[in-house]
């Protein structure tokens, strides 16, 4: 484009000794000659021809793409390929820049104590750049959290049912306040399944604990996940996370995350402290739950992908769910196993030390869709692994035993 030119300013004397002569004000009086206008003037009317000239063309651009020959192809006109296949290619893909991915995990441990002072001050931890989180977080809380109790959300299932997640929240909470007051006698409590939302968010904002430092740790990876998209779920999120003796870290992936959250979600409920720490890790466990666009959809979980899940689980919930795995192939034509008996067998080889762990771990299966409940004949509630025999049977070995 041309540069414009502008006629030279006049000087400060001129203007001074034209606007002071008389009893006339700057307002009031006109410019001595609007020659100094005219070129300006010209100018501008050439500049509107450009534009003219230049919208011009970008409709007859349009108008003679609009009038081409457009593609036939179509998505499904592609042959897509067996989703195990395809996955296995997928896993198969060599890792790289693994040393500085690490060495950049490896920094941020400098800044867990920060963390740390952060969520007890009242602040909940937002993570927030490109990279699957979900090591670092857990990496901080097993290393940073040792004296709180810490309960996992994975955003990245379909489904969660957040009900489940507050009993087992409120579950938790009771037990380190029965663990504070060993000496004072206990009250009775009702059970918490049988209890509203309302009493279990009164609950956990409750004054029940003796001093305002305990609390119950979330940690919700991809809290912009599938499963929480939802406004209701975000809406209970932040009256969780509002609660007293409630602390959260959580992370998010979508660029468009935050118009999940109102202004008083963000700073009052959730109270957000962001901290940007991409890990350019790969999303090999949120991965998983997601279709491949090129994949036959498949309804049914192959014992590759729950293999992949049971590794990012604890050694003793992985043990929990071989001795489901042994019952189930040992007893085809059940139901399935009654919790009881499930209870009884982990207990027996010291997998878990009470009801509420064991129902920690069955929360943490059906949200990765590793097992599913139903009542048998007798009324019992049952758990199976919805696994063909052979399928288990591939599983077996590659579960922690």
């Amino acid at each position: 484009r041309k540069a414009k030119l502008f006629p030279p300013v006049p000087p400060l004397s001129f203007l001074h000794s034209f606007w002071s002569d008389g009893e006339q004000t700057p307002e009031s009086r006109t410019f001595p000659s609007a020659a100094f206008c005219r070129p300006a003037m010209e100018i501008n009317d050439g500049e509107e021809e450009e534009e003219f000239e230049f919208s011009r063309n970008y409709f007859l651009a349009k108008e003679l793409g609009g009038s081409s020959k457009k593609s036939g192809r179509k998505i499904s006109d592609i042959d897509p390929v067996d989703e195990q296949e395809l996955r296995t290619a997928a896993n198969n893909l060599e890792p790289k820049h693994e040393r500085e991915v690490a060495s950049l995990m490896e920094s941020y441990k400098a800044s867990y104590p920060e963390w740390g002072f952060m969520l007890r001050t009242g602040f909940g931890l937002l993570m927030y750049g490109f990279g699957s989180k979900k090591a670092l977080i857990e990496d901080f809380a097993s290393t940073s959290l040792t004296e709180y109790s810490v309960v996992v959300i994975n955003g990245y299932v379909q489904s969660i049912n957040l009900k489940q997640v507050m009993v087992a929240i409120a579950e938790v909470w009771w037990d380190q306040l029965k663990a504070k007051r060993r000496n004072s006698p206990s009250q009775a409590q009702q059970p918490f399944n049988s209890r509203s939302i309302d009493d279990l968010l009164a609950f956990m904002d409750g004054q029940e604990a003796d001093d305002d430092k305990s609390f119950v740790c979330i940690i919700v990876n991809n809290i912009d996940g599938p499963g929480l998209r939802e406004p209701e779920s975000q809406h209970l999120l932040a009256r969780i996370a509002s609660c007293t003796h409630i602390r959260i870290i959580a992370s998010i992936d979508h660029v468009n995350a935050p118009l999940l959250w109102d202004k008083k979600m963000v700073h009052t409920q959730f109270n957000w402290y962001w901290y940007h720490v991409p890990t350019f890790a790969p999303y090999v466990v949120e991965g998983v739950f997601f279709p491949l666009i090129l994949a036959h959809s498949s309804t049914a979980q192959s014992a590759k992908t729950a293999a992949i899940v049971l590794q990012s689980l604890t050694p003793n919930a992985q043990s929990v769910f071989r001795v489901l795995a042994e019952y189930q192939l040992s007893h085809p034509d059940v139901e399935g196993m009654p919790i009881e008996s499930l209870y009884a067998a982990s207990r027996e080889r010291f997998l878990v030390s009470s009801q509420v762990t064991l129902n920690s771990h069955l929360t943490e299966f059906k949200d990765h869709e590793l097992v599913r409940t139903r009542r048998n004949a007798d009324g019992q509630d049952c758990v199976y692994i919805p696994l063909a025999n052979d399928g288990l049977q591939k599983l077996l070995p590659e579960i922690n035993p």
